[in-house]
């Protein structure tokens, strides 16, 4: 087995068992945060209705300009920032972090905390 596919197999693991602990409401969404090897992708997700609140990528175009010029650790800054404000102006400050199966660390970690610093609550 390579080791690629063992390690998709791995955070699909993590995260169906961190999914069976964590679901987002109307009232406090789930922040799902997913990275592929180019770009990030943070949206808010209400599992009562099955739908999708709000969501930011690298891809959105107004953050597209941006983090072309950008580091990884910088967009990611700027990823958390922007769902954040989202989130805000929709009336959710309080959310539950799903992480995607992805360790706390890196990118994942610093879109957490820079959406904590703009004020979501998690």
């Amino acid at each position: 087995m390579s080791n690629t596919h063992f390690r998709l197999e791995s955070r699909t693991r993590r995260h169906t068992r961190v999914r069976r602990k964590i679901a987002g409401t109307s009232e406090r969404p789930r922040l799902v945060v997913f990275k592929s090897t180019k770009h990030l992708y943070a949206q808010l997700v209400n599992d009562a209705e099955n739908r999708t609140i709000t969501g930011v990528s690298t891809l959105s175009p107004d953050l597209r300009e941006k983090c072309n010029t950008m580091k990884g650790m910088d967009c990611a800054k700027l990823i958390g920032e922007a769902i954040a404000e989202k989130a805000l102006a929709k009336n959710i400050t309080q959310v539950v972090y799903d992480r995607g199966g992805f360790p706390y660390t890196g990118k994942v970690k610093l879109i957490a905390d820079s959406a904590r610093e703009k004020g979501l609550k998690f």
